[in-house]
């Protein structure tokens, strides 16, 4: 079962990691004025949300192979890159939301004081939107956690597939039993760290 955690937990982060710098970029760039920018993020989006998880790893494992036998990749490399842009999204709509809820008076108001983008975003803009896109970003985050078990049809030894191999082995429910209660725990302790960042940013209301 180690193993399986330790798969969970890699891909969860590596996930984090990339996908929610990923995700303020896109949606920074959807607020833009730039309409080619925000016309091609937003089919992004579409794409990202409108089709099936399952078959965006499928499409980049299988498919691209099929397209072009030089696009061969290993299967964590694949699980992460297609994890990332696809939690990405989700993330980008999240933060615009979060960017479109500030007055723009903010806006203003940080220009005519002569801020520069950096320092507005940095010091008045991203600090009221972290406390808006929390709640909505840590449930994407405990989403995720129990996303992870679907690259068992990549045939990663994820939990899942570690807990299968030992259910056959042992003619056994037990090892999904167990498997259910690891992801309980770690969605738990989730929560209670989501619930103290939310916390300190309280301040912000």
């Amino acid at each position: 079962m180690l193993e399986g955690v330790k798969i969970v937990l890699e891909l969860f982060f590596l996930t984090t990691i990339f996908s929610i710098p990923l995700g303020i970029a896109v949606a920074m760039v959807r607020v833009s004025k730039n309409k080619i920018g925000s016309a091609v993020t937003g089919a992004y989006i579409w794409i990202m949300r409108g089709s099936p998880l399952l078959l965006q790893l499928v499409f980049f494992y299988y498919g691209l192979p099929a397209i072009n036998p030089n696009l061969v990749f290993d299967k964590m490399t694949v699980a992460i890159f297609a994890f990332s842009i696809n939690y990405a999204a989700y993330y980008a709509e999240i933060f615009r939301a979060g960017l479109q809820s500030i007055d723009r008076g903010q806006f203003e108001a940080a220009m005519v004081l002569g801020l520069d983008k950096v320092t507005m975003y940095k010091r008045i803009i991203f600090p009221q939107v972290l406390k808006i896109v929390i709640p909505p970003v840590g449930n994407e985050l405990i989403t995720l956690v129990k996303d992870t078990s679907l690259v068992y049809i990549l045939a990663v030894n994820d939990l899942l597939r570690v807990a299968t191999a030992a259910s056959n082995r042992e003619a056994s429910l037990m090892p999904f039993v167990v498997a259910g209660a690891i992801y309980l725990v770690m969605t738990g302790v989730l929560t209670q760290v989501l619930a103290i960042v939310e916390k300190k940013f309280s301040y912000y209301r």
